[in-house]
């Protein structure tokens, strides 16, 4: 995939989510500066670069749905290692949901002025 400006500000974000915290796609795309491109985020998470994003992993497997689901069809491969990741990093899955009110990523002030790029 070519450089690609809007999947680049929205692997930047992915990498911001603290370990043992989760964002939804939506918030992503938010915080991003791509207000209404929950699906953009979706997508570009399938492409990000194996070495990653700037020498740095993408932790993709921190994004939900705005619901706290895992997207990925119940017990596919690409669910059981992204609720595998997650329960790693201490978030609780239950069935295929995560609570987005005790996990859920709430970036600063500091964080949302000096570490996303606008």
């Amino acid at each position: 995939m070519d450089n690609n400006p809007q999947y680049e500000r929205l692997w930047h974000v992915v990498q911001l989510i603290p370990e043992g915290k989760v964002c939804s796609y939506g918030q992503v795309a938010d915080l991003a500066g791509l207000p209404g491109r929950a699906r953009l985020a979706g997508k570009c998470l399938g492409y990000v670069p194996e070495n990653g994003f700037k020498g740095r992993p993408v932790p993709w497997y921190r994004v939900l749905r705005s619901s706290g689901q895992i997207a990925f069809p119940p017990g596919s491969e690409a669910f059981e290692l992204q609720r595998s990741k997650l329960m790693d990093e201490g978030v609780l899955v239950k069935g295929r949901s995560v609570s987005l009110k005790q996990y859920g990523w709430q970036p600063d002030l500091s964080e949302i002025l000096f570490l996303l790029d606008h």
